[in-house]
């Protein structure tokens, strides 16, 4: 397509999200299309970092100001973590692409006096992308490993209600913190010396931001979906246009991955279904199979990780949206309506 007019692009400004926000501009650019001036956008997240997600308003803290600057035609594009974003968006606008998916799976990392060593038996690429575990690990570590390790009762830190919610199953005697900030600030607060207060066992984050930003050699482990469900989108950037804007549509479409939009498809549909809500005990991870297929797995939790209900289908990414709402439905006939209406309850209690 020809080179047209400068476009802007709103973005947060944290370090992911800046990463985030110059690789769209920079596959735009070398697919042919026009420039990207990055416009940092400050949102209600950015400005609550000492309190928890759950009490502040979830998630979609962190794409609202930059959605209303783009109603408002102040940018022409905005780039988020599509797992922050609302299961409906604003009327009037529309996801027009996403970035190739990277890790989507939840990882664990132990404080660095935990001296990490390259697995032996690693090698390649593979070796590149962070198989260095933490002594006592190997690429082939298992959960029970990792609860061994950690012991009955650790302190751990996430906000996440899904992860508190699941990994109470694992660790029911865990003490679970809250961790904000940039990610080499809650890297510095997990490697402060013990005798501090407020010392950390473990925290856990998304593998994606870890690898992407290059502290992939941090990972101690990843937690497989079977144990810890990642949340929807994890893992995935999304691209947000106004569904009007056909010169930005044909822009993002040059550099949209299918595979990856599908796997997005199917997950955002499955929480539309549960009735949205991004501070949930939802996980969903649509993975890709042979023959343009995907595999959906899901899991609703109950906050104290006592219930769990979960659903798996599979289905051509043709038909991605209703495979995500048919594994959506198959979890509320099981209960999850239930597990998700206490889950609110105990949500309104404590605002």
């Amino acid at each position: 397509m020809p080179v047209a007019h400068e476009l802007r692009l709103g973005t947060r400004g944290s370090q992911l999200a800046l990463w985030q926000a110059n690789t769209v501009a920079a596959r735009i650019a070398a697919a042919g299309g026009p420039p990207c001036r990055v416009t940092i956008i400050k949102t209600s997240g950015d400005r609550l970092q000492d309190a928890p997600l759950s009490t502040v308003g979830g998630k979609r803290l962190f794409v609202k100001e930059i959605e209303d600057a783009l109603l408002r035609r102040d940018v022409d594009l905005a780039v988020h973590s599509s797992k922050d974003m609302p299961a409906v968006l604003p009327g009037g606008l529309a996801i027009a692409g996403v970035l190739p998916r990277e890790d989507p799976l939840d990882a664990v990392i132990l404080p660095a006096t935990v001296r990490l060593k390259a697995d032996p038996t690693a090698s390649g690429d593979v070796a590149s992308r962070a198989t260095h575990v933490a002594s006592g690990f190997s690429r082939t570590a298992t959960v029970d490993d990792l609860v061994a390790h950690l012991g009955p009762a650790p302190s751990i830190g996430t906000g996440s209600v899904r992860r508190i919610a699941q990994l109470m199953r694992l660790f029911p005697g865990a003490r679970f913190a809250p961790i904000r900030g940039n990610l080499d600030t809650r890297l510095r607060k997990l490697d402060q010396p013990a005798a501090e207060a407020g010392k950390l066992d473990a925290i856990v984050l998304a593998a994606a931001g870890l690898r992407r930003l290059g502290f992939g050699a941090r990972i101690s482990m990843t937690l497989p979906a079977a144990s810890c469900v990642p949340a929807p989108g994890q893992g995935i950037v999304a691209i947000e246009i106004r569904e009007d804007d056909d010169v930005v549509r044909r822009a993002v479409a040059a550099i949209d991955d299918p595979q990856a939009g599908a796997a997005l498809a199917a997950e955002r549909a499955l929480v539309e279904t549960l009735g949205g809500g991004c501070q949930t005990p939802v996980g969903a991870l649509a993975s890709p199979l042979p023959g343009e297929m995907l595999e959906l797995t899901a899991v609703v939790v109950a906050l104290d990780g006592s219930r769990a209900v979960r659903a798996q289908a599979r289905g051509s990414w043709k038909e991605a949206a209703a495979l995500g709402a048919r594994a959506g439905a198959d979890l509320l006939r099981d209960g999850a309506g239930e597990i998700l209406a206490e889950a609110q309850r105990a949500s309104s209690t404590n605002d």
